[in-house]
């Protein structure tokens, strides 16, 4: 902040231009992208072209499919460049909103940069122990057969594992990066159209979702292929085709670990300050939202980008990667079983959906445009309405490219209708994803009957809006959990009845019918990721036009568009938790299945009458409660020091309500970015440790067994010998022992059908 200004020597606030501080002296790129930019152009256009060259050669090499896949990757990154030029050709509007985002761009880079040091660091040390693990893990016997060795098994999951985490961190900095340079250019276009501003919004948000669903997508494919090469898959005496998506686990495993972090950290982030903002300014001082007399309200406007953008970003990243690993596992597992002669098609079906979801995701984004003749004075359209218009554009192609791939990759000759089950199933997951927008949007739309009794609950006071507020949330959980329920059961059934079996006759494609339904519930995701986009570009813009002081008339365009951003907000969180729902699920029987290859024994259920299952069932349940409270307990152990800092600044500088003196944003930021870094560790380490460490203590409670089983082994012989030299005086020693090593016995079968011995 400018000297003269924190002094108050420029004479009264309120007749000055609106100027509002740098946050650093420079904007910040991250080291990739610095060390690109400072790359000859012509030298990195040679490098771009021969990167193209090789990974088209890998795809060829590897199937037509890959090289399908890459094609249409490729092609979504050059429309999202053009998304992105067209987005920044749009003006930035006076001086005053300028500086606003600068200030809010700055903030937000500066938290992104040290959140996601910290991350790289746990990241690279994750890294080690996962090597030193997989270097003292036992083989498959598939990968024992095909001369896979521990140490080439343990650097190719290294490696997955850390580009999985580059991407995710990249995918997070895109949605971060177009935010806090888009917001500024809707709050500019807001003076003249609202639809106008709708259509930057929208095509911010649509450049974002194709960068982060088409690094998903080619992250994965290169991996498959690099791997198919390298490891020379399907020759002779090498590895087999259905095995190999095994080794893809390591990128969702970088992936998730990049979100979790990217999504507590922000989390706590915005929304302390989001709380910290709201109870000085609006309850004490009696202030608006987004006043620019509230020293919290930049750090506010960050939090948008940081916990909404960023981390949303990394997070439907993570389910994407998650649910095409899982779900080529599965149809790598079902191809062998049913002995499908041609099993690329079903391991690479998912890469495949995914690939045409950027195709009519992109045809939804840009059936959105502006009308020419549109002004401030006309009505202002309902910007849900024309989300959703784009929305069901999108769910028509999705319907029609699922049926199609469907019959492309999944037709097999053991069952010729397998592949139309195998749609119905995605029809099953498209009409899932829609229930879910359609109730998260009822439940959360103003327009809807819940938030109008919200609202009306809050006239009688504090109390009931509290009671109401609740009682809507626990009400709200029970269309999605009905809904999931009857998804997964009529996708199950349908792939049950599709006609695969394995070599003994028993159906086999039930588990991978739920895989095709989950893909069909993501099928549109890059769509919904773009109204997710759009909901913190559309607040920030309404920030920037309350704090420069726009006409009323602007401020009506960005209070629709904000109260609309908050549905997409909601309802892109619905459709994350629903698909999450579906394709854990499909980790679990991915899981199961790699327990079974390595104990070489069938794993098809799991008994919770067992009481070592059931205590785990239970500290699992636990853990989300406890992850929840220590969450909570951060975000408002945060919002104190907001509230403190807030307090300070209005009775040190009395001036600020007066527009005499300035608020001291920055200090906000400084105290909101630190304390989420800080706060994040905790939650953040008990979701890393918790399964190690029960994992450990299951491994010294067998230990514990064996030692037991051989001391009364030991014993039982000894009595055994004590009688036959002392007579039956011994003879209760000896049954003793015989009890003890038939309990021992036992013990020890149980856990071998448990699955749990080869841990030891």
């Amino acid at each position: 902040m400018d000297d003269e200004l924190e002094n108050g020597n420029l004479g009264p606030y309120a007749d000055r231009p609106r100027t509002f501080p740098n946050m650093r002296s420079k904007a910040y790129n991250p080291l990739i992208f610095r060390i690109l930019m400072g790359i000859n152009f012509r030298v990195l256009l040679i490098l771009l072209f021969l990167g193209l060259g090789v990974v088209f050669y890998i795809g060829a090499r590897t199937s037509p499919i890959i090289v399908f896949v890459f094609s249409v990757c490729i092609m979504s990154f050059l429309l999202s460049i053009y998304l992105t030029k067209w987005v920044l050709s749009k003006d930035e509007g006076p001086p005053e909103m300028v500086q606003i985002s600068d200030a809010i761009r700055d903030g937000a880079e500066g938290f992104f940069r040290t959140q996601y040091g910290t991350i790289s660091k746990m990241a690279l040390l994750l890294a080690l122990v996962i090597l030193f693990i997989y270097l003292f893990r036992n083989l498959t016997p598939q990968q024992e057969s095909s001369g896979l060795r521990r140490s080439t098994s343990a650097f190719i999951t290294v490696a997955a594992f850390l580009l999985g985490a580059l991407c995710s961190g990249i995918a997070g900095y895109v949605g971060m990066w177009v935010s806090v340079r888009a917001n500024v250019r809707v709050s500019s276009a807001a003076r003249r159209s609202a639809r106008e501003a709708l259509q930057i919004a929208v095509r911010a948000g649509g450049f974002s979702a194709l960068v982060v669903v088409g690094m998903a997508v080619i992250g994965i494919a290169i991996l498959y292929a690099t791997f198919y090469v390298w490891l020379g898959v399907d020759s002779q005496g090498s590895m087999k085709v259905t095995d190999l998506p095994l080794l893809l686990v390591g990128y969702g495993f970088g992936a998730s670990f990049v979100a979790l972090f990217a999504q507590l950290g922000g989390g706590i982030y915005t929304k302390a300050a989001d709380v910290g903002a709201d109870l000085v300014g609006k309850v004490e001082q009696g202030i608006p939202e987004d006043d620019p007399r509230n020293p919290a309200v930049i750090a506010d406007l960050v939090g948008d980008n940081v916990g909404d953008c960023a981390a949303r970003g990394a997070d439907l990243f993570e389910s994407i990667a998650a649910e095409i690993i899982s779900a080529m596992i599965l149809g790598g597992t079902m191809a062998r079983h049913c002995k499908i002669e041609d099993p690329s098609g079903f391991i690479l079906f998912p890469l495949v959906i995914h690939s045409f979801d950027l195709v009519i995701s992109s045809v939804g984004i840009f059936s959105i445009r502006g009308k020419p003749d549109s002004s401030l004075k006309s009505p202002i359209e309902d910007p849900m309405a024309i989300l959703q218009k784009g929305y069901s554009l999108t769910i028509v192609l999705s319907v029609l490219t699922f049926g199609l791939s469907t019959r492309w990759l999944l037709y097999t000759e053991r069952a010729p209708s397998a592949w139309f089950n195998f749609a119905l199933c995605g029809l099953v997951g498209i009409i899932t994803a829609y229930a879910f927008v359609w109730i998260t949007k009822y439940y959360t739309d103003y327009k809807h009957e819940p938030v109008r009794t919200l609202a009306l609950a809050s006239t009688t006071g504090h109390g009931t809006n509290i009671i109401a507020g609740v009682s809507l949330g626990l009400e709200s959980t029970a269309l999605p959990v009905l809904v999931i329920s009857l998804s997964i059961v009529s996708a199950f059934w349908l792939g049950h009845t599709s006609g695969l079996v394995d070599k003994d006759g028993n159906p086999t494609g039930g588990l991978f019918g739920t895989a095709v339904a989950t893909m069909g519930m993501l099928s549109t995701a890059a769509y919904i990721l773009t109204m997710d986009m759009f909901g913190p570009i559309a607040d920030n813009a309404g920030g920037i036009v309350e704090m420069s002081q726009q006409p009323e008339s602007v401020r009506e365009i960005t209070d629709v568009l904000d109260a609309v951003g908050n549905t997409t907000k909601a309802t892109t969180k619905g459709f994350a938790i629903g698909s999450a729902a579906l394709a854990s699920f499909l980790l679990f029987s991915a899981y199961m299945d790699e327990v079974a290859a390595f104990a070489q024994e069938p794993f098809k259920q799991v008994d919770i009458a067992i009481p070592e299952v059931f205590v785990g069932g239970l500290l699992g349940s636990m853990l989300i409660f406890l992850f929840s409270a220590w969450a909570c307990s951060a975000v408002g152990r945060t919002a104190q020091e907001v509230v403190n800092e807030v307090r300070r600044q209005f009775i040190e500088r009395p001036g600020i309500m007066d527009y005499k003196e300035k608020p001291d944003y920055g200090r906000c930021v400084a105290i909101v970015a630190s304390a989420s870094l800080r706060e994040m560790i905790k939650p953040g380490a008990l979701a890393i440790v918790s399964p190690i460490a029960v994992g450990g203590l299951t491994a010294l409670v067998l230990i514990v067994a064996f030692v037991q089983c051989f001391h009364a082994h030991q014993y039982f012989f000894i009595a055994v010998t004590k009688c036959f030299r002392k007579g039956n005086n011994e003879c209760l020693g000896c049954v003793h022992g015989i009890v003890e090593v038939m309990y021992c016995t036992v013990l020890i079968r149980q856990m071998q059908k448990d699955q749990i011995s080869r841990f030891v």
